[in-house]
């Protein structure tokens, strides 16, 4: 379910409107409008910068961890896969992993389209 923008005047008789979530939460206040009219057209704007609009971080930075622990940790990751290598499976190759396959011998694969079935384009929609 989506939220919902409520339109209301406030307590200076100007319009605003609100952003609510599905479980009635307040999301968002605007500013104030003149008019129902701009109020309107202040929810399009929002609806339409919303989903692509950039964020900005200005909260302060998060702790530092001690960079010689976190180094030694990391470390201690690498090494551990390095010096025990997985073991090759013997049903791999059965199954066909690492074999690149031609589109002639993969016959059931849901990328070929078959040959009898071509789409045909006739301008009517």
């Amino acid at each position: 379910m989506a939220g919902v923008f409520e339109v209301f005047v406030d307590a200076e008789s100007q319009f605003r409107f609100r952003l609510k979530a599905p479980d009635g939460t307040v999301l968002a206040v605007s500013a104030p409008f003149e008019d129902k009219r701009a109020a309107a057209a202040g929810i399009a704007n929002v609806r339409e910068c919303a989903g692509t609009g950039l964020i900005t971080d200005l909260s302060p930075a998060a702790p530092q961890v001690a960079a010689g622990a976190a180094e030694h940790e990391a470390a201690a990751r690498v090494s551990a896969l390095k010096q025990a290598p997985l073991p090759a499976r013997a049903d791999h190759l059965r199954q066909g992993f690492g074999k690149k396959r031609t589109p002639s011998e993969a016959p059931g694969s849901p990328l070929r389209r078959p040959a009898a079935a071509q789409a045909r384009w006739t301008g009517a929609a």
